[in-house]
């Protein structure tokens, strides 16, 4: 029988945040409110983050954000994260594969050239006037 001289590191003790979240667990009201505060302050940013895919903003980020504040209370926000993740190291993998970033790059460079030849050719046809070169004033107001 091996004898195991190593110490036994003490439990740690719940810090303020575990403290305070064992009290409100321990009283159903309280836990009902806090849940039903998550769950409004989570689905805020969620939808803020669905709002900005297709708006200007770091959609992802608030998707993520708003799941991760679920997490904490709902087993299903935490399941969805989960995936989340796993798909984003997906797609992270994938636009790592040197093919696919030559591809990606060549597509960039041709759509970047074929905006620029449109724009040109707009400015060519129907020209630019600047707004101090205007000779009638009375068309701003």
């Amino acid at each position: 029988m091996a004898i195991n001289h190593e110490k036994e590191a003490p439990p740690e003790e719940p810090g303020l945040f575990q403290r305070f979240r064992a009290r409100v667990r321990g009283n159903p009201l309280l836990n009902t409110a806090w849940r039903a505060g998550v769950f409004a302050v989570g689905a805020a940013v969620l939808v803020g983050g669905l709002v900005m895919m297709v708006t200007p903003g770091p959609g992802f980020l608030g998707i993520v954000i708003g799941l991760a504040i679920l997490a904490t209370e709902f087993a299903w926000a935490k399941r969805a994260l989960h995936r989340a993740k796993t798909a984003a190291d997906r797609a992270k993998e994938k636009a790592l594969d040197p093919r696919k970033r030559r591809r990606n790059t060549i597509l960039g460079t041709v759509t970047a050239v074929l905006v620029a030849a449109v724009v040109a050719a707009y400015l060519v046809i129907y020209g630019v006037t600047l707004p101090w070169e205007i000779e009638d004033p009375t068309f701003w107001t």
